[in-house]
């Protein structure tokens, strides 16, 4: 396995752990307010991630492309600007709206970025 694709499922493995985490503390303290934060590290943090590295690891070509490392340090800084930013947004500070508005931006430009590099790569 590569570097790369192994970088992303580690990292996978820390969202796992604290979107369990926050499930855990939702589900002691019965305040649900963030379970929009929770599905988002669920789904962007460790299923997203983990099969980003899985496929690059299957696509070696594009997991050793420069975008590969673009699209890896795009989606990892701004994922916790954009869970921070919702969860502020649905505990009351309407005034973190542009920052997610921001960061799920750059998150579907990473996604894109991903899609173009294995498409453009596959051989």
């Amino acid at each position: 396995m590569s570097p790369l694709s192994r970088r992303w499922i580690y990292v996978a493995i820390v969202y796992f752990c604290l979107a369990v985490g926050l499930g855990v503390f939702m589900g002691l303290s019965g305040d649900h307010r963030l379970m929009a934060v929770h599905a988002h590290m669920n789904l962007l943090g460790w299923v997203t991630l983990t099969l980003v590295g899985v496929i690059y690891h299957y696509f070696p070509k594009a997991a050793a492309s420069r975008l590969a490392s673009v699209q890896f340090w795009l989606h990892n800084l701004f994922l916790p600007v954009m869970m921070i930013s919702l969860a502020l947004v649905l505990t009351g500070t309407p005034q973190a709206g542009p920052i997610l508005g921001s960061t799920a931006v750059v998150m579907l430009l990473a996604v894109l970025l991903f899609a173009g590099n294995v498409l453009w790569r596959r051989a």
